[in-house]
């Protein structure tokens, strides 16, 4: 199991992004923290910790203060930013002393799950061990890639395409635009607009549902569940 601290000043925050954190398979959350020094602390009691999902913003000091306190004391735990934050400044700050990811708030439980498994994924390649080729690098670096859709057109997320993604791959029948929303957090014109996208590219397939009257509604379904 991947063992994880979650660190946010809101308690009940933090109790959510535990809760999602337990429903993704291999993970587990060995405690929580609301300050800096908390956390700091439970870093001390918890050596076995392999990833902190850190807020930024706390009450006594910033969450990078955190990290570069860490890194003074020799812990070399792994790092996700999660927080508000969202100025460049902080971005680039927090790349620099060795965050792995950054989830900006407000998220749903999807744009989580898939930070950590991209994690894990990454994990796993490194437990390989032994010395890496080119290509070995390249898929090491690419493991924490937010996104399996390349070549995005221009106004698209790679996040946003992966959210919708993943709900077509886990559904277990054919979803409509408004539930996809739902599932994603987003709007429902922009759920509509990713999934013209995937199928479009063929990652997805329209199907049609008649009602008693009006317009057939559009749902859709990933390509290899159709």
């Amino acid at each position: 199991m991947i063992e994880v601290l979650v660190v946010d000043d809101d308690t009940r925050v933090a109790a959510v992004n535990a809760a999602y954190v337990e429903k993704v398979a291999g993970f587990h959350v060995a405690g929580e923290a609301h300050s800096a020094a908390e956390a700091l602390s439970q870093l001390e009691s918890l050596p076995h910790l392999d990833l902190v999902l850190m807020d930024h913003y706390l009450p006594d000091e910033t969450g990078l203060a955190v990290v570069r306190e860490m890194r003074r004391r020799g812990h070399q735990t792994d790092v996700i930013m999660v927080t508000a934050a969202r100025d460049v400044a902080t971005v680039q700050a927090a790349m620099r002393h060795g965050a792995l990811q950054y989830l900006v708030k407000p998220f749903a439980f999807a744009g989580l799950r898939i930070k950590l498994e991209a994690y894990a994924k990454l994990r796993r390649t490194l437990d390989g061990g032994g010395e890496a080729e080119q290509a070995e690098v390249d898929r090491i670096f690419g493991a924490l890639s937010a996104t399996s859709e390349p070549g995005l057109p221009k106004g698209h997320s790679p996040t946003t395409a992966e959210l919708v993604r993943q709900s077509l791959m886990n559904a277990e029948g054919p979803l409509s635009a408004q539930e996809i929303a739902e599932r994603t957090g987003v709007s429902r014109q922009t759920a509509q607009r990713y999934l013209k996208l995937l199928e479009r590219t063929g990652r997805a397939r329209l199907t049609l549902k008649y009602g008693d009257a009006g317009r057939p509604e559009h749902r859709y379904v990933w390509a290899t569940r159709a």
